[in-house]
């Protein structure tokens, strides 16, 4: 049997995965499940996502050699520049997917999660696109603190609920996702914007982000010669901008894979989100991975200054990364992270979102040699973070 690191026939990545649950989330998830791969194989559905890919999104997205942060750092460092996509991040990639799915499977209602807010956007994005209805759940904390992005829900036609449960930001902005999903069963379709929940969602989705590292071994291919960096890296949260990038190489063990997540305030303060540290085999929305929980099982409450990093597991297939060895988990504090938001932003002139920040901030955690091809996925730009920049930075 060839080892591989791709979600298997019953939706595994090796010991993570899975769909647990309720039975009134049966139908909608084998519908899917039974329907997705034959869906989006479809020439007719190829051609219209790629097609809204490159007109409406505007892909490709550029693979920029980062000639100062080079210099800097004595190495090779290229941005796969995202945050250029519309609406600024790359969850606009999946979401022209899903709705292109959802419209197939006769659906009439959307639905969605959101933490920092880019997804949100770019559901309602879709949405307004296709002319269907569209309901964001957001945490009542997430809401205040990316309000820029809430407004551009709003100007785009969405209802946006807040979750007043829990910590108020995405893991509850999730669950109340999933019982409006549970209570409408027939005519809404649950875009998710992370490779989490149950499978077919995060394969599914990673499937949708794979334009990303499909279009960074073209263009490294022109650009140094060949389609393989030494090293790509990527935040992870739930972590759907890093299967992104890594789903072409998560089988060539030439490229080393890199996920840095948030270590809050610091990994033992109580105030964290790294889960490879923090957490243990759980159950969360669906899927079995690593879980931040207590010893009765209770989940963590996480924390991040990042609101798209502030959840408290990551998805199946990071899960699976960490535990096989295939990728390096590095951990990174809201004071790396804040640091890494502006040095990018004076070094390059790109301004980048929070979440984006802590993957940079692997350059002063390691040491990599001068001819190293690094890929960093810059996945969104800093808009929607300027509230919490000038306040941190007293700018």
């Amino acid at each position: 049997m060839i080892n591989t690191y791709n979600v298997n026939e019953k939706g595994y990545y090796g010991d993570f995965g899975g769909a647990y649950i309720p039975e009134m989330m049966y139908a909608n998830i084998e519908e899917l499940r039974t329907k997705y791969l034959k869906i989006c194989s479809e020439e007719k559905f190829l051609k219209e996502f790629n097609d809204l890919l490159k007109q409406y999104v505007g892909r490709p997205t550029p693979l920029y050699y980062a000639e100062r942060l080079s210099l800097n750092y004595n190495t090779k460092i290229y941005l796969k520049r995202e945050d250029l996509c519309h609406t600024g991040a790359h969850k606009i990639n999946n979401t022209i997917g899903q709705i292109l799915l959802a419209k197939r499977l006769g659906k009439t209602r959307i639905i969605a999660e959101t933490g920092a807010g880019q997804h949100g956007v770019a559901t309602a994005t879709v949405c307004a696109l296709m002319g269907i209805k569209c309901i964001i759940y957001m945490g009542e904390v997430d809401i205040s603190r990316q309000a820029p992005n809430v407004a551009r829900m709003k100007m785009l036609g969405a209802e946006v609920k807040p979750a007043i449960s829990g910590s108020k930001t995405l893991k509850d902005a999730t669950n109340e996702a999933i019982r409006d999903w549970i209570n409408n069963p027939i005519d809404t379709h649950y875009i998710i914007g992370s490779v989490v929940g149950p499978h077919p969602y995060p394969d599914m989705v990673a499937r949708f982000q794979s334009v990303i590292g499909d279009e960074v071994m073209d263009q490294l291919k022109k650009m140094e010669g060949s389609e393989n960096p030494n090293y790509v890296i990527a935040c992870v949260g739930g972590g759907s901008n890093a299967a992104g990038l890594f789903y072409p190489y998560l089988d060539n063990e030439n490229v080393k894979i890199i996920c840095v997540e948030a270590a809050g305030k610091g990994i033992d303060t109580g105030k964290s989100a790294a889960t490879s540290i923090l957490g243990k085999e759980g159950i969360i929305h669906g899927s079995k991975t690593l879980l931040m929980q207590s010893f009765d099982g209770q989940i963590t409450e996480p924390y991040s200054i990042s609101a798209g990093l502030d959840y408290p597991g990551v998805g199946p297939m990071h899960a699976n990364l960490y535990k096989t060895k295939r990728g390096e988990f590095i951990s990174i504090t809201d004071k790396e992270a804040m640091q890494w938001g502006l040095n990018l932003s004076r070094l390059e002139g790109i301004i980048p979102a929070i979440e984006t920040s802590h993957a940079f901030a692997v350059l002063d955690k390691k040491k990599f040699k001068k001819d190293d091809i690094l890929v960093f996925n810059c996945s969104g730009r800093g808009d929607k973070d300027l509230d919490t920049y000038i306040d941190y930075f007293k700018l």
